[in-house]
């Protein structure tokens, strides 16, 4: 790689007074990735530390220069740092600064970028005309370094911006500090998680507005500060990019070279009996493919799926199901670790700036889920069981440098996304960690209960580490549409239907037979959770494939 890794980008971050405080905080240690990569297979723009997006070449700068921070209020009340981006390239411009919570190590970054587009008029940066005082902590009666202002810079006609300037005194900054970007070049944005909030002000991580394959927009890595509802657009846009967004994408080789370095491990709880195993053994040990209509008389499943259907609908009227008599069916819900290998489907995002790797596994069956009501634990009958359950991570790659930024854990209707900096690696070595939960199998990036509820009544998740590991270096690329036709998708994955049948046992039913355990005045609240939940968890129907997931083609959500 070109650019700098992450290991050498960030040592030497912590200019000035950064490790002033005599309470350390999280922040003030720099997170690396365990090893550093030095360099990625050759080939195509990959990983060559400059993105051109139309006349208008960008660069991931991960180095900072503390200018202010508080120590209160925030994620854990440990307040939050802004930081401007340091060893910019020659001839490339500051967009704007960079914050995040004290909370964990410091681990990000902001897009620099320097105008090519050879214009000698309506180039594609400008300098703003003036800036706006957007808050001032002169009246805040923190723990913080000195006052801060904030300041919005007032894009020329034709142009807007698209991140802040911070000081650490009243007067203006300099039309110099900053540039503002030409308003084709940049698109809606969103505000994402908050990161601070005092009164009225808010500080917030901010993301294109439209995220997906196809969508252009850039995600610049800077925050927004506004006061006022947080319902109110942002004040600034995000970038996007004008030039195909698959030309700084991975090939072949890079993405396998890629899963050698990155791919995760997966761990099941001790107790987990329905454990994964590859389509291909499912199909080959019994599975059956239901018509409606004929219900009588289901078919067998060859072993790669060239005789499910490929017309892409989504009706009912096909289904999937385990064998039909009783001892194989018993077996094969249990899955086959040995076989069990990852599903890989690559796909641009972030216009082209980010990779995302989602890593897909196939259980054969999803077990029955188990209820926390305050210090009781009840197990729920036929509730959470169906037949066919996928489920996935993925990793964010930067197409800059090809450094780990991002993991996301899907936890069944939805799930998080969680930076690099706060997962569990390995033992030297860049793979993560992480744990499937209890019958439901859901990610998550630690062990330990996660609950799905309110005010400690709930489904559990239970995730930690037992004897049984999945590796995920072990996979298939089965899509990545970008390549064109080297990559051939299974016919399999063009099976649109359910991967299990409707379920018929009533809720309702289910719930009395639970709820007799249960003193009166929890019973409601219970059953109120439990009703709220979607039909993935409670398992009254089977899923459907991993292409038509919305975040096939979409964003993790």
């Amino acid at each position: 790689m070109e650019n700098s890794t992450m290991g050498n980008c960030l040592a030497t971050c912590c200019e000035g007074n950064f490790f002033k405080r005599k309470q350390a905080l999280p922040i003030d240690t720099i997170f690396e990735l365990p090893v550093a990569n030095s360099s990625w297979p050759p080939g195509g723009d990959f990983a060559s530390g400059i993105i051109d997006l139309g006349g208008l070449q960008v660069s991931q700068i991960s180095t900072f220069k503390k200018v202010w921070g508080t120590y209160g209020g925030g994620p854990d009340n440990q307040g939050f740092t802004i930081f401007e981006p340091s060893g910019i390239p020659q001839g490339f411009s500051m967009l704007g600064s960079y914050c995040q919570p004290n909370n964990k190590p410091l681990f990000g970054w902001v897009l620099v970028a320097k105008d090519v587009s050879k214009r000698t008029s309506n180039s594609t940066l400008n300098q703003p005309n003036d800036y706006t005082l957007v808050w001032s902590s002169e009246s805040l009666k923190i723990s913080q370094d000195g006052h801060i202002y904030v300041w919005l810079p007032t894009a020329p006609n034709g142009y807007k911006a698209v991140g802040h300037v911070v000081t650490t005194t009243p007067n203006k900054p300099s039309l110099d500090r900053i540039r503002c970007v030409r308003s084709d070049l940049t698109d809606q944005c969103e505000t994402n998680s908050l990161i601070w909030e005092s009164g009225t002000f808010n500080v917030y991580d901010v993301r294109p507005s439209n995220r997906g394959v196809q969508a252009p927009g850039v995600r610049v890595g800077t925050f927004v500060a506004q006061i006022g509802s947080t319902t109110d657009p942002p004040s600034i846009a995000c970038l996007k990019t004008t030039n195909a967004a698959t030309k700084y994408m991975p090939n072949l080789q890079q993405i396998k070279d890629i899963l050698n370095v990155y791919s995760p491990t997966m761990c099941f709880h001790p107790d987990e009996e329905y454990l994964p195993s590859t389509v291909n053994w499912f199909f080959s040990n019994g599975a059956l493919l239901y018509k409606k209509g004929q219900e009588s008389n289901p078919v067998s499943i060859v072993p790669n799926g060239t005789n499910l259907p490929q017309d892409h609908n989504t009706d009912d009227a096909y289904w999937l199901d385990l064998p039909a008599d009783a001892a194989n069916k018993e077996r094969v819900k249990k899955g086959d670790l040995q076989s069990a290998k990852s599903y890989v489907h690559v796909k641009p995002m972030l216009g082209g700036t980010f990779t995302d790797i989602a890593l897909w596994v196939f259980y054969p069956f999803n077990g029955s889920s188990r209820a926390k009501v305050k210090f009781i634990t009840l197990k729920l009958g036929k509730i959470g069981e169906h037949v066919g359950d996928w489920e996935h991570v993925t990793l964010r790659v930067s197409n800059f440098s090809g450094e780990l930024w991002q993991v996301y854990f899907s936890q069944h209707s939805k799930g998080t996304w969680v930076d690099s900096s706060q997962i569990e690696f390995q033992s030297g070595r860049n793979k993560p960690l992480f744990y499937s939960s209890l019958h439901g199998h859901a990610s998550y990036p630690h062990a330990g209960l996660n609950l799905q509820g309110e005010d400690d009544i709930g489904i559990r998740n239970d995730t930690a580490k037992g004897g049984n590991v999945m590796d995920m270096e072990a996979f298939e690329l089965v899509s990545a549409e970008y390549l064109g036709s080297a990559v051939v998708e299974p016919p399999w994955l063009n099976y649109f239907r359910e991967w299990g049948p409707k379920i018929d046992y009533k809720i309702d039913d289910e719930l009395k037979k639970i709820e007799k355990f249960l003193p009166g005045k929890l019973k409601s609240a219970f059953e109120k959770i439990v009703k709220g939940l979607p039909s993935e968890v409670l398992g009254e129907e089977g899923p459907t494939g991993p292409k038509v997931k919305n975040n096939w083609s979409g964003d993790e959500v």
